[in-house]
């Protein structure tokens, strides 16, 4: 599996990481998602290195002009809720793309345990397509792992690259060993730890109340 951490990198995507993450900020959650969208959209720029191309002609006012273009049929997939601004960002540039949503959430059986349950899909049809699954926050990345499992009953892609803005070390472990060999995951930042409560550490806190407002 191919594993893409771009904070490794010196770009302005971790200054939208960095805010965030930082609580002096997080309260003004329209900056909050607009940051998410614009994480999508440098993650999507990114992520177009791994799709297939081909080349086709453009007729200009002047001529005629050769332009190497994507060829593969895009399905952008997330999971409810706090993926959406993600989901988003990356709709701005893969703007032909179909889109799939899934909601997936946390059902607690106590204070420390719980399980994932899966109760909505609706999905194009995947065969022969490259499949993006994108999410705020993977942490344990049994949610994504489920929302992949449930999108599977609409075909096989062929590819899968799966996109998260923080992922936990944990996560990138669990991935590697449920999702496919050549699934592909790219993450703006990779922390190393989850607390009791299976929240990423340092992460950011709950990245949908952070957008939406609290749940109950």
């Amino acid at each position: 599996m191919k594993v893409v951490d771009l904070s490794k990198q010196n770009t302005v995507l971790n200054k939208f990481v960095s805010e965030l993450r930082d609580v002096n900020v997080q309260g003004d959650s329209m900056r909050f998602r607009r940051n998410v969208e614009r994480i999508g959209e440098i993650m999507a720029y990114e992520i177009s290195r791994e799709l297939d191309y081909c080349e086709t002609s453009v007729e200009t006012p002047l001529g005629c002009s050769r332009q190497s273009v994507p060829s593969d049929s895009v399905v952008l997939a997330t999971i409810l809720r706090a993926g959406l601004p993600l989901h988003t960002g990356f709709h701005n540039i893969f703007d032909e793309a179909e889109n799939a949503f899934v909601s997936a959430y946390r059902r607690y059986t106590d204070e420390a345990h719980f399980d994932v349950q899966i109760e909505y899909l609706a999905s194009p049809r995947l065969d022969g397509k490259a499949l993006m699954l994108v999410d705020t926050m993977l942490a344990t990345g049994s949610s994504a792992y489920l929302g992949y499992r449930a999108l599977l009953t609409k075909g096989a892609p062929s590819k899968v690259i799966l996109a998260a803005v923080i992922a936990s070390e944990y996560a990138v472990d669990y991935v590697r060993e449920h999702f496919p060999e050549d699934t592909i995951l790219y993450c703006a930042a990779v922390d190393p730890l989850l607390n009791e409560h299976s929240y990423i550490v340092p992460g950011l806190g709950d990245a949908g109340d952070l957008c939406f407002g609290q749940k109950e």
